[in-house]
């Protein structure tokens, strides 16, 4: 069993736990905060930043003591973020749903549900907890629960991004005529990591799509080499959570510390 494989099964076990009756989510989808459109904010001039809010991760264990993710999620907004990510994976990641509640509540960026979508289930969940956008990872999904998890989101007005990790899993994202790409220099099946993925498929995603580069991004030089490529935003978590003081380390890989 992969490092994936293993996350999803997770994930299975506890939305088994959690999982409501869908009359009552749908209820609460009603009293749902107003979906905050990510894609201007992603397209904008200069290279934009999805900061995460991560306490831990299965390649490095513990990151961060996150005792309050609101005030993250606000220093992240004052150090020009675009959108906040939030870990809702609890086994590996150490993220809940009440993070995602905390952030909606504290800034007014699109906010990411960072985790395994893999039950229709949780995309109610996410857009009744207020997300904007949810992530979508070809590695875990067949041909047709990609399309069919993409349509979904777009049904609930949410924004996509659909993570990419080798070239076949491009070929399947374009398939859905996507609006934003992110490329992970992870391999989420044996967590190693290479930036080369990055100078390998960036070039190859079309201009007309949001191109984001995910993992392995800790320094300047990391951000420049992405953005050589194509990158038109970058998804950090690690090394802002780390940092004891995140709005200087935003400020610093963007090139403006």
């Amino acid at each position: 069993m992969s490092v994936l494989d293993s996350i999803i099964e997770g994930v299975r076990e506890d939305l088994a736990l959690r999982r409501k009756p869908l009359g009552q989510v749908h209820e609460e989808l009603t009293y749902a905060p107003k979906v905050v459109d990510a894609h201007p904010l992603l397209s904008r001039d200069g290279i934009q930043v999805i900061a995460e809010v991560k306490r831990s991760s299965p390649s490095k264990g513990a990151l961060a003591d996150i005792s309050d993710p609101a005030k993250l999620a606000e220093q992240y907004s004052q150090a020009g973020a675009s959108v906040i990510s939030v870990l809702t994976e609890k086994r590996r990641f150490g993220g809940s749903l009440s993070d995602l509640d905390l952030v909606r509540k504290s800034v007014e960026l699109p906010i990411l549900r960072k985790d395994f979508m893999i039950d229709e289930y949780q995309f109610l969940e996410a857009r009744a907890h207020g997300a904007d956008v949810v992530l979508l990872i070809v590695a875990a999904l067949s041909t047709s629960q990609l399309k069919d998890f993409y349509d979904l989101a777009t049904e609930l007005n949410m924004a996509s991004l659909i993570e990419i990790h080798t070239v076949e899993e491009l070929e399947r994202a374009m398939e859905i005529s996507p609006k934003i790409i992110g490329v992970n220099s992870r391999n989420l099946k044996t967590l190693e990591v290479d930036s080369a993925a990055f100078a390998d498929l960036l070039p190859r995603i079309p201009d007309e799509i949001i191109k984001v580069a995910e993992s392995g991004i800790s320094t300047r030089s990391d951000v420049e080499f992405a953005e050589r490529y194509g990158a038109q935003a970058i998804l950090v978590g690690e090394a802002l959570v780390r940092a004891g003081d995140p709005i200087s380390a935003m400020r610093i890989l963007l090139g403006r510390g």
